[in-house]
C-alpha cells in the first residue's frame, strides 16, 4: 500500500479495479437506496401488496439472485405467495397456497422463528415446496421471518441457482427489509383497526344517540341489530329478550339481504336443546355453537328457515339479572366461523342495549315516584297549613287510591272498646265503609291483624277474610288488600289500607309506599292535638293573666289606695290641729298631705293600665275612646260595633290598642293616628293607623310580640304593615264564638 493508501496504482492491483472496501460501500448505498425506497412507500402508507412487490424485486435486484419471494403463514399450517420476483414468478404466483411439510426453508422458518438458509438445495430439501424450489433450479436459498409484533408474519426467501452459496452476510442484509415489511403489515393492520374502530365507534354513537334522547326500545333494539349486523359483515343479526316462562321473544331483527328475518319481532319460541340462545340463557355467558349438530324448536328454526351455520351470542344484562342475548349468524353452504373478537365487540353494544332497558325502567320508576312525591307534597302542604284532620283523611284516601292505583282506599282509627271507625273511603270502600261506620274487630282481617300487630299486613286471597271488617271488604269486591298502621306518638292509633279488585295481589312494595302516608296522616294528628292542646293552655294562661290583673287592680283599689287616702285626711286633720304658731310643722303636713295626693293619683293611673275599669262596666267602645282622649297625637276614633264581646276578647283588643297607641307616641313620630272598630262575619276587627316613619319590627323587642300570643290564643289573628316611610297599621281579628279554656278563671 502507497503512501496514498488504497488509492488506485497500488502494487499488485489490475488497473481500474475498485479496491474491496470502495466495493463494499458501494453495495452498502446501494442497500439503502433500495431500503430508502421501500421505506418511502411504508411511509407513504402504500398498500401492503405494493409495498411486498417492491420489497420483492428489490431483493432480487440488490442481492443479484434469480428468485425472491413473501409469503404469509396461514392458520391451517400453509403458506400464501404474497409477493414474488424472478422465475418465483411463474412457480410462486401471487395467492397460490402451499403445505407446511418437508424439509425446506419455509417449513423451517415457521416451525424455528429464526434465519434459515439451504446451500444444497437440490440435495437436501423435501416435501411440496422443496420439490417446487428445485424445479426452478435453484441450488441455495436463504429465508428470514417477518415478525409483526412479535408474531411469526411470514417470510422472506432469496434463491441463486449458481454453484456457490449464497453470501454470508445475506440473512442479515434480508432482515432489513423483513422489518420494514413488518412495519408496512403492522401499519396497515393499524389502519385497518382504526378504521374498523372509527366504524365500530360511528355505530355505538349513533345507538348511543338513541338511548340518550330515550327513543322508544322496540325502535333501538331495531338499530342495534342493524348497526351489528352491518358492522360484523354478518348475514344475520338477532336480539332476544328471555321470558320467565322459559321462552324468548324476538325484539330486534336485521338480515344482510334486507329480506324479512323467518321469525318476525314478537315472535315467541321455547327455549331448550342445543342451540346458543338456550346455551346462553343456561349460562350467562357467551356461546358460539356450528350448526351442524343443533336441537330443540330454536335448533330447528335456526337450521332449517334462518339457514344458519355458525352463530354467536352475548347475553345482555339489565341490573344485574339476564334480560335478553344478542346473536349474529352466518348462513350458506360453506361454514364459515365468526371471528375470535366477535364476543368482545358484541359486548359494547348489549351495554348500549342494558343501558337502554335500564334507561326505559328509570323514566318508568321516576315518573311513578314524582307522581308520589307530588301527592305527599299535596297532602304535607295541607298539614302544614293546618288543615282539619278529617280533610287531610279524605284528601290521602284519594290520593293513595289514584297513585297505587288501588281501587279502594281507607283510613281507619281504633276505639277503646276494640272497633275500627271509618274516617275517610275512596273508590270501592265508599260503599262497604262509609265514613263513621264502625266495627267489631273479630276474625281474619286487615283491621284485626293490624290491631293485634302493629305492624303492616297484607291479604293475597280475600276470600280466606272473615269477621265483620272481612265481611265488608268482600262485599266491596276486594281481591287482595295492604294495611300499614297509623302511629302517633308511640301509640296505634289506626290504619290506612289500600285494595284491588283485580286478580293479582298488590305489589310487593305496596307497605312501603303506604308508610310514607301514614307518617303524614301521623303528623297531621299529631299537630292537631298539639295545637288544641296549645290553644287550651294559651287560653287558659290568658284568663288567669287577665284574673291576676284584676286581683292586682281590686287590691290596689280596695287595700293601697284606700290607705293612701286615709293617710292623706290624717295628715290634714293634724294639719288643722296645728297650733298657729307652729307654722313649719304645718308646712311640713301640707306637703306630706300633698305628696299622699299625688301618690293616690298615680296609683289610679297605673291600676286603670292595669285593668281599665271603664272596659268591665262600659265595655270596649268606651275604653278605647278614653285611650283616644289621653294619647298625645290625635286620633280619629270610629267605632261601629257596639254590643258587648266575651271579656277576653275585649280585653286581647284593648290591650293591642293601647301598645299600637304608646308605639306611635313613642317611636313612630306620627302627627295622625286612625283607630276603628268593626264586626264582620262573626269576627271582631281592631285597626290602628299612623302616618309616621314605619319600619316597626316585632322582632327588635317592641311589646307587639306578646300580644301575638294573646290574640293567637282566642285562635284570632294580628298582622303588621309597616314598610319604611309608609306609616305603620296593625290588623287584628277576633273570633266572637270564643269559648273560656276549661280551667280557667
Amino acid at each position: 500500500m502507497n503512501a496514498l493508501g488504497t488509492g488506485a496504482g497500488a502494487p499488485g492491483e489490475g488497473v481500474g479495479r475498485d479496491p474491496p472496501d470502495q466495493a463494499r460501500l458501494g453495495q452498502l448505498a446501494e442497500e439503502q437506496a433500495a431500503l430508502r425506497r421501500v421505506a418511502t412507500l411504508v411511509a407513504q402508507a402504500t398498500p401492503p401488496e405494493a409495498v411486498f412487490a417492491a420489497v420483492a424485486e428489490e431483493v432480487g435486484q440488490l442481492l443479484r439472485v434469480d428468485l425472491a419471494n413473501l409469503f404469509r403463514y396461514e392458520p391451517g399450517r400453509t403458506e400464501t405467495t404474497v409477493a414474488a420476483w424472478g422465475m418465483a414468478g411463474r412457480r410462486f404466483p401471487v395467492g397460490s397456497q402451499w403445505p407446511l411439510e418437508g424439509y425446506n426453508l419455509s417449513t423451517l422458518v415457521f416451525e424455528t422463528s429464526r434465519p434459515v438458509r439451504i446451500d444444497r438445495y437440490p440435495d437436501s430439501s423435501s416435501g411440496p415446496l422443496g420439490a417446487a424450489v428445485r424445479e426452478t433450479g435453484i441450488r441455495s436459498a436463504v429465508g428470514t421471518p417477518i415478525l409483526v409484533e412479535g408474531s411469526l408474519w411470514g417470510a422472506i426467501l432469496a434463491g441463486s441457482t449458481r454453484e456457490q452459496p449464497l453470501p454470508a452476510d445475506t440473512e442479515a442484509r434480508l432482515a432489513s427489509f423483513t422489518e420494514l415489511v413488518a412495519t408496512a403489515i403492522a401499519n396497515a393492520d393499524s389502519r385497518a383497526a382504526l378504521a374498523r374502530l372509527a366504524e365500530e365507534q360511528a355505530a355505538l354513537r349513533r345507538v348511543a344517540t338513541l338511548v340518550a334522547r330515550a327513543t322508544p326500545p322496540e325502535e333501538v333494539f331495531a338499530a342495534v341489530a342493524e348497526e351489528v349486523g352491518r358492522l360484523l359483515a354478518v348475514d344475520f343479526a338477532i336480539l332476544v329478550r328471555y321470558d320467565p316462562q322459559d321462552t324468548l321473544e324476538v325484539v330486534g331483527t336485521w338480515t344482510r339481504t334486507g329480506a324479512p328475518a323467518p321469525t318476525p319481532v314478537g315472535g315467541r319460541l321455547p327455549l331448550g336443546g342445543r342451540n346458543v340462545t338456550t346455551l346462553v340463557y343456561r349460562t350467562g355467558r357467551p356461546g358460539r355453537i356450528e350448526y351442524s349438530d343443533v336441537s330443540g324448536v330454536i335448533g330447528q328454526v335456526a337450521s332449517r328457515d334462518w339457514g344458519l351455520r355458525s352463530s354467536v351470542g352475548v347475553p345482555v344484562s339489565a341490573e344485574s339479572r339476564l334480560w335478553g342475548c344478542m346473536v349474529v349468524a352466518f348462513s350458506g353452504q360453506e361454514p364459515q366461523p365468526l371471528p375470535s373478537d366477535t364476543e368482545a365487540r358484541l359486548a359494547s353494544f348489549t351495554e348500549l342495549v342494558a343501558t337502554a332497558i335500564a334507561n326505559t325502567d328509570s323514566r318508568t320508576e321516576l315518573a311513578r315516584l314524582a307522581e308520589e312525591q307530588a301527592a305527599l307534597r299535596r297532602v304535607a302542604t295541607l298539614v302544614a297549613r293546618g288543615v282539619p284532620p278529617e280533610e287531610v283523611f279524605a284528601v290521602v284516601a284519594e290520593e293513595v287510591g289514584r297513585l297505587l292505583p288501588a281501587g279502594y282506599a281507607h283510613l281507619a282509627r281504633y276505639e277503646p272498646d276494640r272497633t275500627l271507625t271509618t274516617v275517610a273511603a275512596w273508590g270501592s270502600a265508599m260503599a262497604g265503609f262509609p265514613v263513621g261506620s264502625r266495627r267489631i274487630l273479630e276474625g281474619n282481617n286487615l283491621g284485626t291483624l293490624v290491631f293485634e300487630t302493629g305492624r303492616p299486613a297484607r291479604m293475597d286471597r280475600y276470600a280466606d277474610a272473615s269477621g265483620p271488617v272481612g265481611a265488608a271488604a268482600r262485599a266491596a269486591g276486594l281481591r287482595s288488600a295492604v294495611a300499614t298502621p297509623i302511629i302517633v306518638e308511640g301509640r296505634l292509633w289506626g290504619l290506612i289500607a289500600a285494595g284491588s279488585i283485580l286478580e293479582q295481589p298488590m305489589p310487593a312494595d305496596t307497605e312501603a309506599r303506604l308508610a310514607s302516608f301514614t307518617e303524614l296522616v301521623a303528623t297531621a294528628i299529631a299537630n292537631a292535638e298539639s295545637r288544641s292542646e296549645l290553644a287550651a293552655s294559651r287560653r287558659r294562661i290568658v284568663a288567669a293573666s287577665d284574673e291576676a290583673r284584676r286581683r292586682i287592680e281590686r287590691d290596689l283599689h280596695d287595700g293601697t289606695q284606700q290607705r293612701l287616702v286615709s293617710l292623706g285626711l290624717a295628715a290634714r286633720t293634724a294639719q288643722a290641729d296645728v297650733a298657729a304658731d307652729r307654722g313649719e310643722l304645718r308646712a311640713e303636713l301640707s306637703r306630706i298631705a300633698a305628696g299622699l295626693a299625688d301618690a293616690v293619683a298615680e296609683l289610679q293611673e297605673f291600676s286603670r293600665g292595669i285593668h281599665p275599669a271603664i272596659l268591665s262596666e262600659r265595655g270596649l267602645g268606651p275604653a278605647l275612646r278614653t285611650l283616644a282622649r289621653r294619647s298625645a297625637v290625635p286620633v280619629d276614633l270610629e267605632v261601629t260595633a257596639s254590643a258587648r264581646c266575651p271579656e277576653p276578647i275585649e280585653i286581647a283588643a284593648y290591650y293591642v290598642a293601647s301598645e299600637a297607641l304608646a308605639n306611635a307616641m313613642k317611636h313612630a313620630q306620627a302627627s295622625r293616628i286612625e283607630m276603628s272598630l268593626a264586626t264582620r262575619d262573626g269576627s271582631l276587627l281592631l285597626s290602628v293607623r299612623d302616618d309616621g316613619v314605619g319600619g316597626a319590627d316585632p322582632a327588635r323587642g317592641s311589646g307587639l310580640a306578646g300580644l301575638t300570643d294573646r290574640v293567637e290564643a282566642l285562635s284570632g289573628s294580628i298582622h303588621l304593615h309597616s314598610a319604611a316611610g309608609t306609616g305603620t297599621q296593625i290588623t287584628v281579628d277576633l273570633p266572637l264564638d270564643y269559648e273560656p279554656a276549661q280551667g280557667a278563671g
